[in-house]
């Protein structure tokens, strides 16, 4: 009988089962874009090969972005201290030229001895001050090539490499060219260290915050400072996952709550006669209450297939765009959607249930 009264309105029952299905696609993928976004910088960071990471006072946690970059003789000074075997400066920008992403100046010889040097699938390092070198991903999301040129920090660069993804971040200019371009000559916005062994990590934090002019700086393991990178340490980052759930909630509550009630008003008759009959008020709520569920599963697993679709067609068609979606949160967009439908239900099952049989037979 429940199927047949979903079936009995199909078009009504099709937006449900949709309405249900953007909820729950709204939940995967917009939270699955920032988580994706999130370990892929996580990833890049750990792709470095540094054992330690030290940066000026309040930069962030993403990308080591800092708005007040110090002087670069800070490399020298790390270089003195015990157990560090290669310090190499970066410095870091924001460009928006195209779209936003994150660009690295670097030194390169002393930073490919932080871990593997890089693995050229074309081309090879820099020979001019206008020469960039990208990764693999950002070379086919932008249709790049060697010996081809590229508009970034309006300015003309030409590209020398291509190589492969997994490093810091997907542009890589000489550390000089982007000092002269943001005005920080002599300054970084950060300092990479590789150890002589990665357990003396917490010894060489110690000592880099008890060296005179330091104490304020921000030095951890990588190990800690990759811990960090997860939604609760960023600001803002939890609340818009809470924003997005809240909205979709919010959807899925109120086509349910319309798509029943309409349903009760109409089945008025039906009530009626099923009271008439000896059904309780428990059997009609739990009837109607059946009938949102199945709603509600048709549209999750509609919702999670189309979620699947759209991860897929995003990063075919944006490269540089992570969607991550995991399996945690595929439950909690299943149990989410359970829920507001369920809660979207209830009044109109209560309705249903306190008809009288006798107003409800002589309803047209």
């Amino acid at each position: 009988m429940i199927l047949a009264n979903l079936l009995h309105r199909p078009m009504r029952s099709l937006i449900s089962i949709v309405a249900i299905a953007v909820e729950v696609t709204l939940i995967l993928v917009i939270v699955g874009f920032s988580l994706g976004m999130l370990n892929d910088s996580k990833q890049r960071q750990a792709g470095v090969g540094a054992d330690v990471i030290v940066q000026p006072p309040g930069a962030s946690n993403l990308m080591g972005i800092s708005s007040a970059p110090v002087s670069i003789k800070v490399a020298d000074v790390l270089r003195k201290m015990p157990h560090v075997a290669v310090v190499t400066p970066v410095v870091i920008q924001l460009n928006t030229t195209s779209n936003v992403e994150v660009v690295s100046g670097i030194d390169l010889d002393s930073f490919e001895k932080l871990g593997s040097p890089f693995h050229y699938i074309a081309g090879g390092p820099f020979e001019q001050p206008n020469d960039v070198i990208v990764d693999d991903i950002a070379a086919d999301a932008q249709k790049l090539h060697v010996g081809g040129t590229m508009d970034m920090l309006n300015h003309q660069f030409r590209v020398v490499g291509i190589v492969e993804h997994g490093k810091l971040s997907r542009k890589f200019l000489p550390i000089g060219t982007l000092q002269e371009l943001i005005g920080a000559q002599g300054k970084a916005s950060m300092f990479y260290v590789k150890l002589d062994d990665p357990r003396n990590a917490d010894v060489v934090v110690k000592q880099v915050l008890a060296t005179p002019g330091m104490e304020k700086y921000t030095v951890r393991s990588m190990k800690e400072y990759l811990s960090l990178l997860t939604p609760e340490s960023l600001p803002g980052l939890n609340k818009f996952i809470d924003v997005v759930v809240g909205v979709s909630m919010i959807i899925g509550f109120i086509v349910i709550f319309q798509a029943m009630y309409t349903a009760v008003m109409e089945r008025t008759r039906e009530i009626g006669i099923l009271k008439s009959l000896g059904a309780s008020k428990f059997y009609i709520v739990n009837l109607i209450l059946r009938e949102t569920i199945l709603l509600a599963v048709f549209g999750t697993a509609l919702g999670i297939v189309v979620s699947y679709l759209a991860s897929h067609a995003i990063i075919a068609k944006y490269k540089t765009l992570p969607v991550m979606i995991q399996p945690t949160w595929i439950v909690y967009a299943v149990v989410l959607a359970m829920v507001g439908a369920i809660l979207g239900a209830l009044y109109p099952a209560f309705k249903a249930a306190q008809k009288d049989p006798i107003d409800a037979l002589a309803y047209e």
